[in-house]
């Protein structure tokens, strides 16, 4: 298990950030790596939504199954993850004077057949880059 984590100051008030972060249908507008969610629960937001996410960085694409496991308006959410790598992520959000501190990490199992340890350690620097760019535009949605 590897963790990846990023973070971001946004110059925006939690309750702002929030507003966006809680559509779960629009992290495909500000991240890279997100390309479809199709909602698999009859419920959109909350502990308990699932969802699939198509996700593609580089050449590899997957389909995750996404679970929200944590749920605390205005300052947190959780998600479990299965797919070609499965995992943990949750993002925080912080007040702070310049406005909010978003944190997003991820804690992340990489299987054997796509290289384990490894390919943890290949994957994480462009994982890093990648997320760092997606707090960036969500930064820029929000100005």
């Amino acid at each position: 298990m590897t963790t990846i984590t990023v973070q971001r100051t946004l110059r925006v008030a939690p309750e702002v950030v929030w507003a966006e972060l809680r559509h779960i249908e629009r992290h495909v507008e500000w991240m890279n790596d997100a390309v479809a969610t199709e909602f698999t629960s009859d419920q959109r937001e909350g502990v308990g939504t699932e969802f699939y996410c198509d996700t593609k960085v580089g050449p590899l694409r997957t389909r995750d199954v996404m679970t929200v496991t944590e749920w605390a308006d205005d300052s947190a959410m959780g998600v479990t993850h299965r797919g070609l790598v499965t995992g943990v992520g949750r993002f925080t959000l912080e007040r702070c004077p310049a406005g909010t501190i978003v944190t997003w990490s991820e804690s992340l199992h990489f299987p054997w057949w796509f290289g384990g340890p490894l390919g943890a350690i290949v994957a994480s620097p462009v994982l890093r880059a990648l997320w760092t760019k997606n707090l960036r535009q969500l930064g820029e949605r929000l100005a």
